[in-house]
């Protein structure tokens, strides 16, 4: 539904950002990654996204490349895996070492990320 938001960087937490776009500011759940890769508050920011919506929640979720939006959505399809766990391998993980690591097998590597035990990083690879 929102594919990207391009605007200034309001403002930003431990793991999320606010995006001021034409006076709308959109709480964006990102991984510290892409927090880190955003640039400085104020400055102009354009973040990927994904919409997540269940039953009693709508979350907007960004990314600084195409390539971490694609990886989130391909683990996010794994069971055990949600959107928090996903941002805590992207946080851990480039998208170029995540795939390293799943061509590879890596589950160690893959497990370093907060939340993914042997079991969890077992499925994902």
């Amino acid at each position: 539904m929102i594919a990207h938001l391009k605007g200034r960087l309001d403002s930003t937490g431990i793991d999320s950002a606010v995006i001021d776009v034409g006076g709308v500011g959109y709480l964006v759940g990102a991984s510290a990654r892409t927090l880190a890769a955003i640039g400085p508050v104020g400055e102009a920011v354009m973040l990927h996204t994904e919409m997540l919506v269940g039953e009693d929640f709508l979350r907007l979720v960004g990314f600084a490349s195409a390539s971490e939006r694609d990886w989130f959505r391909l683990l996010t399809g794994v069971q055990g895996v949600g959107a928090r766990v996903a941002l805590a391998i992207l946080s851990a993980l480039e998208p170029g070492d995540l795939s390293r690591a799943i061509a590879s097998q890596d589950k160690a590597m893959v497990a370093r990320a907060n939340g993914v035990g042997p079991k969890l990083a077992e499925r994902i690879v």
